[in-house]
């Protein structure tokens, strides 16, 4: 990739990943004010927008972002697996696209849709589809911010492919044609084959986070008319 094609990509990438990360602040505001407002036209507007940044901005921001990713790490000598950091990110930024298609993105349409068949002025009972919404899009929100200190700090160095990867690069650029065969230090050599420290907190949160999510999904209760249909029965 030349100089100024990786600056466009990068600046491009930037873009839609901070747009991305707006758009999805956005939809957990809504989330929220759907929670604690007691104004049914506060509630249905805030599940009626929610559908529509979520299909109009959230969808393409996220896959957009994602691929001008994938094109940055695998048009550069970052590559995509040579630093752990890639490879967090990429995990994550696919996480949180899975997390999007699957689960806030489907709930907020399927909210959209009940609260369209209500009469004007009635209050969408939602059950706790609002609650697992708002703490979706608040981990989508976790990683997305992850996601771009990553790219800022670039922590813990190098993967195993990545050290075999500049192993292979010193060997082939050994003006002698002899293999360079310099051994890293001890230290160097178990830091770079053992995983460090600070990635095996990061990897830990993230195992909690994902547990969060799973029990908030696991439990999520009623979905969206549950029980304003109970309430219907009764009448």
């Amino acid at each position: 990739m030349t100089p100024r094609l990786s600056k466009f990509m990068l600046t491009a990438h930037i873009a839609l990943s901070v747009g991305w990360l707006g758009a999805v602040a956005g939809f957990l505001a809504l989330s929220i004010a759907s929670l604690t407002s007691k104004n049914a036209e506060v509630v249905r507007g805030a599940y009626l927008s929610m559908n529509l940044i979520g299909v109009y901005v959230i969808v393409p921001l996220s896959f957009a972002a994602l691929l001008t990713g994938l094109v940055q790490s695998l048009g550069t000598s970052w590559g995509l697996f040579r630093q752990y950091w890639t490879v967090l990110k990429f995990g994550l930024t696919v996480g949180a696209v899975i997390l999007l298609l699957l689960h806030e993105f489907g709930i907020a349409a399927r909210l959209a849709r009940y609260t369209l068949s209500l009469p004007a002025g009635v209050m969408p009972e939602a059950g706790s589809t609002g609650s697992q919404l708002a703490v979706e899009a608040g981990l989508a929100v976790v990683a997305l911010v992850v996601t771009t200190v990553l790219s800022v700090y670039k922590p813990w160095g190098l993967t195993r492919y990545g050290w075999r990867i500049q192993q292979k690069g010193r060997v082939e650029l050994n003006a002698t044609g002899t293999p360079d065969r310099t051994v890293l230090s001890g230290s160097d050599y178990a830091a770079t084959h053992t995983l460090p420290l600070g990635l095996k907190i990061f990897l830990a949160v993230t195992a909690l986070l994902v547990g969060i999510f799973a029990a908030s999904h696991h439990l999520g209760g009623h979905g969206p008319g549950h029980h304003h249909s109970e309430t219907s029965m009764q009448h």
